[in-house]
């Protein structure tokens, strides 16, 4: 298994976020998380990267207890993707994923040849090698995004955690950036991803884990755990869930615009 969460809690203060959280993420396998903001996704990603120590549970990645590994062995086995990304410097982009490296370093030592082919592969599985010698800070923002991900895989760890990837992306970038990650999966990378928007956890993930009021509320096939009862009692919204080409693709869509059509 990539993830082993078992009776996962976590508190700011007074205030628990997260209560009795258990799920296995198995390996080569593609994860959405779904629910509104402020019930605890961000909270449990920051757990299982080890940003929020405190919690009470258990967190096994890669078969490795968590609270047992050193910040340099974590970023060998789970790397990050942030929801956004706010550049200082005008970094070439071949730079930004050698950053992803630096676990294999001594202090103060400078990328080596090694570092540097396995930057280049990175860029190239993604497809964005001709890139390299840009700056990262003037490409679009779905090729930032492609990037991130190279520089996630450079980083060589076998789970990938991604904030709402495609957030602040268009539509052409979306569906670029949410094939690769599809890619990635079938190669045999875990990565689990949070979104808004459950007509993508239906085409693309493999699983989807619905968090609500800091619990699981559904965990499973997407097929068969996203219904209009679901999404109309996670978001507020009554929908319809609708099938098409074959229930290959299903949609979601508001009932009440519906009604005003």
């Amino acid at each position: 298994m990539s993830i082993q969460v078992r009776d996962l809690s976590f508190s700011y203060g007074s205030h628990q976020v997260l209560h009795d959280v258990s799920f296995d993420i198995p390996d080569g396998t593609l994860v959405g998380v779904l629910g509104p903001n402020g019930v605890g996704k961000s909270t449990l990603f920051r757990c299982i990267l080890g940003l929020n120590a405190g919690y009470g549970g258990s967190i096994h990645v890669n078969g490795k207890d968590l609270r047992q590994l050193s910040i340099r062995e974590r970023a060998h086995e789970v790397s990050y993707i942030p929801q956004s990304h706010a550049p200082v410097y005008d970094y070439e982009v071949l730079d930004v994923v050698l950053m992803a490296t630096g676990s294999d370093l001594k202090m103060l030592s400078t990328p080596g040849k090694a570092q540097v082919a396995r930057a280049y592969a990175a860029l190239e599985r993604i497809g964005v090698a001709h890139l390299a010698h840009r700056t990262y800070t003037q490409i679009s923002g779905g090729e930032q995004q492609l990037v991130l991900i190279a520089r996630a895989i450079a980083q060589d760890a076998q789970t990938i955690i991604m904030d709402e990837p495609t957030s602040a992306l268009d539509y052409g970038n979306t569906v670029r950036v949410l094939s690769c990650v599809r890619q990635l999966a079938r190669e045999g990378l875990s990565i689990v991803q949070s979104t808004h928007n459950p007509d993508q956890a239906f085409l693309y993930s493999d699983k989807t884990l619905v968090i609500n009021h800091g619990r699981i509320q559904a965990f499973g096939n997407p097929h068969d755990i996203i219904t209009s009862e679901l999404i109309s009692d996670l978001y507020g919204v009554e929908v319809e869930v609708n099938s098409l080409y074959g229930d290959k693709v299903r949609v979601c869509v508001p009932v009440h615009e519906l009604e005003q059509a």
